[in-house]
């Protein structure tokens, strides 16, 4: 099927014309204020597992927590009870309801909590045994937990100069890794090229710390936030920050690093990328072990100087040992044959594992440099956990969604001498350079009309230097210990399985809801006919994506987390290598459509679903440094191919229910990141590509902007700021735009009007009524949904109200409140949602009828009942179950569609469901 004309479609506003110069006159109906959320106090607090059992390996970790409005003030304590007894929990305000009243706790739980069933309440924290502190001095901040003292560096290379054990230093100099390529990796299938470029130089650059602040000092957990940039050889590069965490009781320090690509993308390339760290050795080369994570629960374990396998057999006492990681007998018991043979014994110092792609790794020894590399074995996914050390104390380190991210690698050398170097890599140099490079030339897109017609054929906003991908950011989570001896086979593994996927603490969605928070969505229930088919499209939906995330291997560094935006049925494939069909980047909304689906259920599958695309999103898709910093990038090839550069993307939203359930800092900072980000508008000329209808031009000082695409996205960082630190500024800055909103002749139908970013307000230009259906796709129904709770101005409540209840009015309906007949817009069953919140505010039950009927009578994605269907053979490269009739858009804005209607009107869904003829 063509595309339409994009001069029409206005492919980033969706508008369709209404009236020229139409005032909205005023309604006769009147709208109450929206129900404030509940006041009553919650019963209890039950903390349960995401994996919905207590780990068997836990390192303490943090979660939020809500409260309803009004409930719970400004100071409270709170203590942890695990079964009878208490145990010692760590507490924080992470944000506020209007009233001053906390809204969410955050809570930190320490490695000890047990396996009882735990509860929070008001009351005063128990104080850990051995609380973990924090002490600085001139040049380092220390940590002290237990026998453990960590001792991190505020200037240099290191961002943990030393840790020791009980005494001994058991780990030092640990310090981030970039190795720089200035060029591309030689085409090897060129032999005549490849003579003529030549090796591209590598250099070696390393951590360098520009500022240490401590955040969080105990005495649960301590956290301290470490920014810098990698150095070396005269320059700076990849701009860095760097989280610690250290909970009472753990072995461990949890590790957030983020970074940020700069340089330039055609002569800057990351061959490596990695943590590392020296692991100091005392023991004997056969009391020194390496232990490496398989597949399902297995473990690679070996030693430096082997002594099984031998011709002359030391004796079993020998052996066991060695194989369980303990120390070996005196060596003066071993059989003497063997014990005078062992100094021909190699001693393997160097072993490498690398996970190259998602579907494989391999394992790897070399006795030293200079030496060939031996196989050792192979496999498909690694869980991503190294460990050096001996009877005396060793490190381990992991990387979580290890082959889910490849290429990636760990490596251990020079384990036969006195230092061992430990290395987990994010990006394995055995890969080659990371090429960032423009997927396309410009092939004559130089001017405005040729970039139109490539928009019209591939759906992709091309304009040269745009597609850059400089700017753009990823964060990688990694778990480091400090540990007294070997671990056995079955801590290492449960050790592993703690860096794979790591315990939560979590709350029932139940809990969750009866706080009010989040706006309009209810806990899964599928009690009623109509429920039950509804909630069966939901759940086949999520889980035709995370399905689909296998199938097709949405995988690798910097894709992991997002998800495709349109199918190719002809050939069995999304439309990875078409323009703006390829890689969906937050389109209509989709981290919304997954959390909500997480929220309803507590579903672990969907929280480690949603929180890989948060990570990514956030992260990959947005711009953090640079000429778009603060924007996100459209669907594309690459993740930030697209030239249109948009807040839509960069919404706040979309991070914001991670933040509150987990209380991770670095969502906090990317949310925070967008204060400011109405002040680039004019820098940035979103629109440029659209046909400006005359008479639309901005005054001076101000820009166009759109209701929902735009000031919707960047109100939402607002709502946040506020929430989180109670600051007026804010709250007033929402008021600004929401005010000015409602004075408009036309409000909310006006759909984009002069912004000017001094004042947050919007003013009148004139120009027609018309209908954005892109306006309502990307988080201003949920954002307006919680201010008309938390900010009482009745003239914008009406102006949002008016634009529910006529969004999919009938002709009619639109010609009386008009004086013309409209144009349609699109996405009726998605703005079906917008109809059940007109008449859930005005218990309108007419209104409810006519929500599901625009839901029920969407069919443009194939209706309520979807299946897949088995393909195979030689038509695709592998069996797939496939939903050819699969599009994002539709599926997103289907699901968030289903979820709203269902918390607002669902008590008439069995009758409607029965008049569209889907129940008997």
């Amino acid at each position: 099927m063509p595309l339409p004309s994009l001069t029409r479609r206005q492919f980033t506003l969706g508008a369709a014309t209404l009236a020229a110069g139409a005032v909205i006159p005023a309604v006769s109906w009147a709208a109450r204020p929206p129900a404030a959320p509940t006041a009553s106090p919650v019963r209890d607090t039950d903390l349960g597992w995401l994996d919905g059992a207590a780990p068997a390996h836990f390192e303490g970790a943090a979660l939020g927590v809500p409260w309803p409005r009004g409930t719970v003030m400004r100071g409270t304590t709170f203590k942890l009870t695990a079964g009878d007894g208490d145990v010692p929990v760590q507490s924080w305000p992470l944000a506020y309801w209007p009233d001053g009243s906390l809204k969410w706790t955050g809570h930190a739980l320490p490695a000890s909590v047990g396996d009882q069933p735990l509860r929070l309440a008001i009351g005063k924290p128990a104080a850990p045994e051995a609380p973990v502190g924090v002490r600085s001095t001139a040049n380092h901040v220390i940590v002290t937990s237990g026998d453990l003292v960590w001792t991190i560096a505020t200037a240099g290379e290191d961002l943990i100069a030393s840790a020791t054990r009980g005494g001994r230093i058991t780990m030092e100099h640990m310090k981030l890794v970039a190795l720089h390529q200035d060029g591309p990796d030689p085409d090897p299938a060129d032999a005549q090229r490849h003579v003529a470029q030549g090796q591209p130089a590598l250099a070696s650059l390393a951590s360098r710390l520009s500022k240490v602040t401590v955040e969080q000092s105990g005495p649960v957990r301590v956290v301290i936030k470490l920014d810098g940039t990698h150095a070396g050889g005269g320059r700076e590069w990849l701009p860095f920050s760097v989280r610690l965490y250290f909970y009472a009781g753990a072995d461990s320090v949890r590790v957030v690093h983020s970074f940020i690509v700069d340089g330039d993308p055609a002569r800057d390339f990351i061959r490596g990328l990695g943590v590392t760290a020296k692991v100091p050795l005392s023991d004997a080369p056969y009391d020194r072990h390496i232990r490496l994570s398989g597949e399902d629960g297995g473990v690679w374990a070996e030693s430096v100087q082997p002594l099984t396998g031998l011709r002359r057999d030391p004796g079993k006492a020998f052996r066991e040992a060695q194989v369980a990681g303990r120390a070996v007998p005196g060596v003066d018991g071993m059989a003497k044959l063997a014990r005078d043979g062992l100094r021909w014994v190699p001693q393997w110092g160097d072993i490498s594992l690398a996970q190259l792609s998602a579907d494989g790794y391999t394992i790897r020894k070399r006795v030293d440099a200079g030496h060939p590399w031996i196989d050792s074995n192979a496999g498909t996914r690694n869980r991503g956990l190294a460990y050096v050390g001996g009877a005396a104390g060793g490190v381990a380190l992991g990387v979580k969604d290890f082959w889910q991210r490849a290429p990636v690698g760990l490596d251990i050398r020079a384990a036969d001498s006195g230092m061992a170097d430990i290395t987990a890599w994010l990006w394995s140099p055995t890969a080659g350079a990371m090429d960032m490079r423009p997927y396309r030339d410009a092939e004559g897109m130089d001017t405005h009309a040729s970039q139109i017609d490539n928009l019209n054929i591939t759906y992709e906003d091309y304009e040269p230097g745009w597609d850059t991908p400089v700017g753009v950011a990823r964060t990688s989570e990694l778990q480091l210990w400090v540990l007294a001896s070997t671990p056995s086979h079955q801590l290492f593994s449960d050790m592993a399985a703690q860096v794979a996927a790591p315990a939560r603490p979590v709350l029932t969605p139940a809990r969750i809801r009866q706080c009010g928070v989040f706006g309009d969505w209810d806990v899964a229930d599928p009690s009623t006919p109509a429920r039950q088919l509804i909630e069966t499209r939901l759940n086949y939906q999520i889980e035709h994506y995370m399905r689909e995330v296998e199938q097709r291997r949405w995988y690798g560094f910097w894709n992991f987390g997002d998800i495709m935006h349109d199918y190719d049925a002809d050939r069995h494939v999304w439309r990875y290598d078409i323009g703006g069909f390829a890689w969906d980047n937050s389109e209509l909304a989709t981290d919304l459509w997954v959390w909500y689906s997480y929220l309803r259920t507590g579903r672990a599958d969907i929280f480690r679903f949603a929180e890989a695309m948060t990570r990514h999103t956030g992260e990959v898709d947005v711009y953090h440094l640079g000429r778009f910093k603060g924007f996100g990038t459209r669907h594309g090839v690459q993740h930030w191919s697209d030239s249109s550069k948009q807040p839509r993307v960069s919404n706040a939203a979309y991070r914001r229910i991670f933040y509150y359930l987990t209380a991770d800092e670095r969502a906090g900072d990317l949310m925070r990141e967008l204060l400011h980000g109405d002040a680039e508008l004019a820098r940035i000329d979103i629109s440029r590509k659209l046909e400006k209808a005359p008479g639309t031009a901005a005054p001076d000082g101000k820009v166009v902007t759109e209701f929902g695409m735009v000031w919707g996205a960047i109100a939402s960082a607002w709502l946040v700021e506020w929430e989180r630190t109670g600051d007026p500024r804010w709250r007033d800055r929402l008021k600004a735009g929401m005010d000015s909103i409602a004075r408009l002749p036309l409000r909310w139908f006006a759909a984009a009007a002069p912004y000017d970013p001094r004042t947050g307000r919007f003013t009148d230009a004139g120009g027609e009524a018309r209908f954005s259906s892109l306006n309502g796709a990307f988080g201003v129904v949920e954002l307006n949904s919680e201010l008309l709770t938390l900010i009482d101005l009745p003239a914008y409540r009406q102006a949002w109200l008016d634009y529910c209840r006529y969004y999919n009015a009938p002709k009619a309906d639109l010609v009386r409140l008009l004086g013309k007949e409209p144009k349609r817009g699109s996405l009726t069953g998605s703005h079906s949602r917008l109809t059940a919140y007109a008449a859930h505010q005005e218990q309108d039950r007419a209104l409810a009828r006519r929500a599901w009927s625009e839901f029920f009578s969407e069919t443009r994605y194939g209706g309520i009942v979807r299946k897949t269907v088995r393909v195979g053979g030689v038509d695709v490269l592998r069996p797939i179950e496939e939903e050819s009739g699969y599009s994002t858009n539709g599926a997103v804005t289907w699901g968030l569609a289903a979820i709203q209607n269902l918390a607002l009107i669902g008590d008439s869904a069995d009758e409607a469901a029965r008049q569209a003829g889907l129940l008997p």
